[in-house]
């Protein structure tokens, strides 16, 4: 049997990028990876794919070519709350007739996300 079990993300700081993706998707941060160097929201138990945060040394550069789609019911409300912990929209927002609202979203370390309404 075959499933993803989870996303690692580099940064600087585990612990706060674990704290601003815990209040996103309303998952807990757990102790699955323990230490200063690694935080973890959800659990490799969990239906759902956990993320682990890992330190490294240098900062994010450029544009990541993987990002994470999260699901909303209002892509606005999403934003408010998203800025409000730390995090701020691109500027990017695809609106698609019939389908839906995508905004482009960052985490507090500048990692792109997108926030996604379906109609």
């Amino acid at each position: 049997m075959r499933r993803l079990s989870g996303v690692t993300i580099d940064c600087l700081e585990p612990q706060v990028l674990a704290s601003f993706w815990s209040a996103i998707l309303d998952r807990p941060v757990t102790a699955e990876h323990d230490g200063p160097d690694w935080a973890t929201v959800g659990s490799r138990l969990d239906a759902a794919p956990r993320l682990t945060f890992q330190r490294v040394p240098e900062p994010k550069r450029g544009k990541v070519r993987l990002h994470l789609d999260i699901e909303v019911d209002d892509v606005d409300e999403a934003r408010a709350q998203i800025e409000q912990l730390g995090g701020h929209w691109t500027g990017v927002r695809h609106d698609y007739p019939g389908e839906g609202v995508v905004l482009v979203m960052a985490d507090p370390e500048g990692h792109e996300f997108c926030v996604v309404r379906y109609l």
